[in-house]
């Protein structure tokens, strides 16, 4: 069985707490043994075991990789002009969705799947060890199963959002889409989904529907996600925790109730995360979620990118973490968690987004002696090199 060294390694961000090393579970002159995917030791330099590989991380920082709970990779089309259009000062609605919906069914299979796999390997070179990846963009039968059928090909994370937006061919009948939703689209989509989620916002779906769907897809044996609380307060915080959410998504307008209900979340699966999208405040000049107010209440939070080509076209993680920093009140040690452990906890994972034994070797060394760096040097490319699976998938 061959085996991977990394050593030199400047800091270890491990994510498991130890005393005197934090939340992050820092570490210092360490070195981290990897074999058939997996860490299998990790401890003093001086005691390093011999390895068949090496990688000298030059006195790097080496943090687990970053684990992206939310991104809609699947799609075709351009929404430049919607951008330029905000920053000059038109609002953000949500009805640029449908215009991405009638290229994305327009598209070739070829066509969506090198967009996937385009956006995936761009993640991937800026840390992004573990992606989720939602559909949402078809809006038919045939169009969602698709979508999921591409977005498996790289991810296991993968969502059933048939409920993104009522396409203009139902308009003025949602119940009649959500009666499509919950009966042949869900059966056409479940084969290639992990999850189901609902966009539960006004001019999407309301909590009847938004509950009707979640409860369907969850008797289909899928994990509950919801976008809530974006464009304005709404029940959609409180209906995912009531049903057990892993992830509530977005979370930037938030009643006293809501943080409560977040707060009060924890079951046996573990809570529902508040999962918070800094590129989407930043692309749609919109305020951001107040991430300080929610973890000192004792709620679970991640950070993702919300990749899209509407209200986030933007795949890297690097950079929400320097806004939430910057716009949100985290700490850079909050914000890197957040960005790693957080995301783990959104899709209810234990092997990624921690750097331990046992765990998965998905990691990447910085060009930077700590992880500070990441929001200290805003916009520079840190990432020297990741590994996913243990094995390397590149060297900048």
């Amino acid at each position: 069985m061959s085996s991977l060294l990394v050593d030199d390694i400047g800091e270890l961000v491990t994510n498991v707490p130890t005393p005197g090393g934090g939340p992050l579970g820092l570490r210092r002159g360490v070195a981290l043994l990897v074999e058939a995917g997996r860490v299998v030791w990790i401890g003093p330099s001086r005691y390093a075991p011999a390895a068949d590989r090496r990688i000298d991380a030059g006195g790097g920082a080496v943090l687990p990789g970053f684990v992206d709970s939310h991104a809609h990779l699947v799609f075709a089309g351009d929404r430049a002009a919607e951008f330029a259009a905000r920053m000059a000062g038109e609002p953000y609605t949500g009805g640029g969705i449908r215009t991405t919906v009638g290229a994305t069914r327009a598209a070739s299979d070829d066509d969506l799947r090198d967009t996937v796999r385009r956006l995936r390997d761009e993640a991937m070179r800026q840390g992004t060890t573990t992606m989720e990846i939602k559909s949402g963009y078809g809006l038919t039968v045939a169009d969602e199963a698709r979508s999921l059928r591409i977005a498996a090909e790289v991810t296991a994370e993968t969502t059933f959002l048939g409920a993104h937006v009522v396409p203009a061919e139902y308009a003025g009948r949602p119940d009649d889409y959500v009666g499509l939703v919950c009966g042949p689209m869900l059966t056409a989509a479940t084969p290639y989904a992990r999850w189901v989620d609902v966009f539960c916002e006004r001019g999407a779906f309301d909590a009847d529907h938004a509950r009707a769907i979640l409860t369907v897809g969850q008797a289909a044996g899928l994990g509950l996600r919801l976008h809530a609380n974006q464009l304005g307060p709404g029940p959609g915080v409180r209906l995912g925790v009531e049903l057990g959410a892993a992830s509530v998504d977005h979370c930037t307008h938030l009643s006293d109730a809501d943080v409560d209900a977040l707060a009060g979340s924890a079951t046996t699966d573990g809570s529902t995360v508040a999962t918070l999208l800094p590129g989407a405040e930043f692309s749609t000049r919109s305020p951001y979620p107040d991430a300080r107010r929610l973890l000192d209440a004792g709620v679970t939070v991640a950070l993702a990118t919300d990749c899209n080509p509407g209200s986030s076209y933007t795949s890297s993680m690097p950079f929400c973490v320097a806004l939430a920093v910057r716009e949100m009140r985290m700490t850079p040690a909050e914000a890197v968690w957040a960005a790693t452990a957080g995301g783990a906890r959104a899709l209810r994972r234990t092997d990624v987004g921690v750097l331990r034994p046992g765990a998965r070797a998905d990691l990447m060394i910085l060009d930077a002696p700590s992880h500070l760096h990441l929001a200290y040097r805003p916009g520079v490319p840190l990432i020297r090199q990741v590994l996913h699976n243990g094995v390397p998938q590149c060297r900048l």
